[in-house]
């Protein structure tokens, strides 16, 4: 029940990184046994890759309009999540969120900084027919609120109400979906009855690997937990060096390799050419380790990049543990606000290929390769607890450096959080936070790696964490480089 009230209130005070017409993920251990659930939309059936070619659109799904907009599974996965696992009404849930968005909230200072950016970024999809109304709900001063400003949207409160008395229905298949259709049809989208109304989440089972006498947990594809399992895999192999240059190039190079395999092979499940846990098997991760040199190499043809995502975790004094996650994929989304009604839409179609030979090319009913991933650790059946780092591409990245700061160097949450990070995003390019000792810095360059120092904290992910100590004590590290706080309740 806190989860999905923190979930619900989330798309209200943090807008700028995820909404109610976003997608969802979550693992939760309730008795020691994980359950998981994947809460994303598939590609509208009328959006074809020709449709995207008469529109104008060869190699590459825009990121804004009509185009990217995939069905939304956020309210579907509260509502799930709430009849599996909740004591309390999913409208006594989502009710403090609606509150917020009714009454107004002072704007935290990094969620300010994005807001204020996103105004301007977003200027240009004054031309999109279907995006005129971002700017009447989330700017009507044609800018983003400032730190401390207060901020209401009352057509948000009533979606949120909806959606709660109604167990998610209203947004699928009664008055906000009308709502949704009417705008779609009347804009020039592909949203159709049969898109909403056919859609539910899956339940699923978390697969995992083994890092230093651990279980590392993550949901299978279409999400790219799978790159994080990967590369851990392979680093378990591997001595651990304290603050040297060779684990850090070490778990660098492994990232890579992961990501080689995950752009190769993810994609909706259902269509996946090849069982995820081939991937994990120790042979494979073992001819994967061989591969390691004292060099950094070309390992991906693919380009990352950070996007914008909520991630949180939360336990009870009973055993109960949730890792959660949500996102419009980039920023607010696509840039399409159905009206009275305060919903952003996704752009979680940019993810897909337009190449016929791709595993993830799009096609009408498809799920496409998910940035988003909640983790989850156990030692011996035991649960320690949920950790996620949020930002797009830089999520996996983000879940090996985290965990190898906790497990290998033995860091309590929040030092493991605090500590610097590195972001590979295409080629032999490595960012590297402020922090980074100088020296390492310079020895990766040694190494082959085009290393760039930057001040500029966006693209190195917002991380939780909650482990269970023992003695049932709980201990929880929050994201220094966002707004965030540890909350006992």
């Amino acid at each position: 029940d806190a989860a999905l009230a923190a979930a619900a209130a989330l798309p209200v005070v943090e807008p700028t990184s995820n909404g109610i017409g976003g997608d969802l993920f979550a693992i939760v251990c309730r008795d020691g046994k994980l359950f998981g659930i994947n809460s994303s939309g598939p590609a509208p059936q009328s959006l074809t890759p020709e449709a995207l070619k008469d529109a104008g659109h060869e190699w590459e799904i825009p990121r804004y309009g009509w185009l990217p907009v995939t069905v939304p599974g956020v309210p579907a996965g509260w509502a799930a999540l709430n009849r599996r696992f909740g004591r309390f009404s999913l409208a006594e849930v989502v009710e403090p969120a609606a509150r917020y968005a009714e009454e107004g909230y002072p704007v935290s200072p990094i969620t300010s900084f994005f807001w204020k950016r996103c105004a301007e970024q977003y200027k240009k999809l004054l031309t999109y027919p279907e995006c005129q109304g971002w700017f009447d709900v989330f700017a009507p001063q044609s800018r983003g609120p400032e730190p401390g400003e207060v901020w209401k949207n009352e057509h948000m409160a009533d979606s949120l109400r909806s959606i709660g008395e109604s167990q998610g229905e209203s947004f699928y298949r009664g008055d906000l979906a009308k709502k949704i259709l009417e705008f779609s049809q009347s804009t020039g989208g592909y949203l159709r009855d049969n898109d909403l109304a056919a859609y539910e989440p899956e339940w699923v089972d978390p697969i995992s690997v083994n890092y230093r006498g651990y279980t590392v947990w993550e949901l299978p594809p279409n999400g790219q937990g799978l790159v994080a399992l990967i590369a851990l895999g392979i680093l378990d192999g591997l001595a651990y060096e304290p603050e040297g240059v060779q684990w850090t190039h070490a778990m660098i190079e492994a990232v890579k390799m992961a990501f080689a395999d995950g752009f190769h092979w993810v994609t909706d499940p259902d269509e996946m050419m090849i069982d995820p846990k081939r991937l994990l098997q120790p042979a494979y991760l073992q001819s994967r380790r061989k591969e390691l040199g004292a060099q950094a190499i070309m390992r991906s043809p693919g380009r990352v990049d950070p996007g914008g995502t909520v991630y949180l975790a939360v336990a009870d004094g009973e055993g109960t543990m949730v890792s959660l996650i949500q996102s419009n994929y980039v920023a607010f989304g696509s840039g399409v606000v159905v009206p009275e009604t305060g919903v952003a839409l996704q752009n979680r179609g940019h993810g897909f290929s337009l190449d016929p030979t791709h595993c993830n090319y799009l096609r009408p009913g498809r799920r496409s390769y998910h940035a988003i991933i909640p983790g989850f650790l156990t030692k011996a059946g035991n649960p320690i607890g949920p950790f996620g780092v949020m930002g797009g591409f830089m999520q996996p990245q983000g879940h090996v450096q985290v965990l190898s700061r906790c497990l290998d160097q033995g860091l309590n949450p929040q030092a493991a959080l605090d500590a610097p990070r590195f972001f590979w995003s295409d080629g032999l390019v490595v960012d590297v936070e402020a922090s980074m000792p100088a020296s390492l810095v310079t020895s990766l360059r040694e190494r082959g790696h085009a290393v760039r120092v930057t001040r500029d904290v966006t693209p190195f992910g917002r991380g939780q964490i909650i482990w269970n100590q023992p003695g049932g004590v709980l201990a929880g590290g929050t994201e220094p480089r966002t707004d965030g706080m540890v909350s006992p309740w």
